[in-house]
């Protein structure tokens, strides 16, 4: 299985995936709406041309980027696929210049396997809480921040 940028085609079913996990309280939710513009973020795993995984890079400024909306079905977890995707958003984060990444997750222990470090979420810019607003659980986050520095692991 490789992965590729999503296509139009997967919206509905990274939609799917993603709010799934969000009724579980494992991530947040996303609207369809968001999934449709942000679509050039994404990137998914297929296995027999059905999505089972996906994960996005958005770019927030020339200097930092998130990883974002990381999902994998439930069948195809603890196979390396989350791994995969994390390095992928890395990869072009890498190609892009962009030289800090960061995530605000449920599982900080998940990221931190992928190289990243915890750090307080009043270190990471204002310019990131654009999306908090849209939050039900604003303004009361209890996602962990973790970032990915090039810088240090170069």
């Amino acid at each position: 299985m490789n992965i590729e940028k999503a296509n139009i085609q997967d919206a509905a079913r990274i939609h799917r995936m993603i709010n799934d996990f969000a009724s579980q309280g494992k991530m947040l939710p996303r609207s369809l709406s968001e999934i449709y513009e942000n679509i050039r973020d994404f990137y998914v795993i297929r296995q027999n041309n059905m999505v089972i995984a996906c994960g996005a890079l958005h770019v927030i400024w020339e200097d930092l980027a998130e990883v974002k909306s990381l999902a994998v079905t439930q069948d195809h977890q603890k196979r390396g696929w989350g791994e995969k995707l994390v390095g992928k958003c890395l990869e072009e984060a890498a190609l892009l210049g962009i030289p800090r990444v960061f995530c605000l997750t449920y599982t900080p222990d998940f990221f931190s396997k992928c190289g990243f470090k915890k750090v307080p979420k009043e270190q990471l810019p204002q310019k990131i809480w654009g999306e908090c607003f849209k939050c039900p659980k604003f303004p009361d986050c209890d996602e962990t921040a973790l970032t990915y520095s090039f810088n240090e692991v170069i």
